[in-house]
């Protein structure tokens, strides 16, 4: 019974490691299979959203899996298979988006909104002092004051 839970153990670990690639899609060459599979980890499938074209079953990921393939077998870098599929499906297809235009925005902005916010914070407790204290009346004032509270019955009126 150990041995069979021990070997559960083992597939189940091993299992999360399978890759959805075909033996068919794979390249000759190691080198530009190891490129094409680089490039596949660093994008997402359309139809999973969180996984990358490598691990997804999903044919789209497969058609995009071959167009890798195409792309570096026909001599493309990296980065223009990577611009080519951006160009072709938007800036969403990578897993970790470029950092320009919109993207910075959306990335500078909570961490903008941080620093402001502290800083505000920072500017009102450094204004914060010791409660107002009352300055005493002066001798005219008390006089008047006390003039005003004798007359009548010593109560205000309001």
């Amino acid at each position: 019974m150990a041995r069979l839970l021990a070997a559960f153990a083992v597939l189940l670990a091993l299992s999360g490691t399978a890759l959805a690639v075909d033996p068919s899609e794979r390249l000759a060459d190691p080198a530009l299979e190891a490129r094409a599979r680089q490039i596949s980890e660093e994008l997402r499938c359309l139809v999973c959203q969180n996984q990358s074209i490598d691990a997804s079953d999903a044919q789209l990921a497969k058609d995009l899996r071959i167009i890798v393939r195409e792309r570096i077998a026909a001599g493309d870098s990296d980065d223009v298979v990577r611009d080519f599929l951006v160009a072709r499906y938007g800036e969403f297809v990578l897993l970790r988006p470029r950092a320009h235009g919109v993207g910075l925005l959306l990335w500078g902005l909570p961490v903008a909104l941080l620093l402001m916010a502290g800083g505000g914070l920072f500017m009102a407790f450094r204004r914060r002092t010791e409660p107002d204290v009352p300055e005493r009346l002066s001798e005219e004032e008390e006089a008047a004051l006390k003039a005003f509270s004798q007359e009548g019955d010593g109560r205000p009126n309001y």
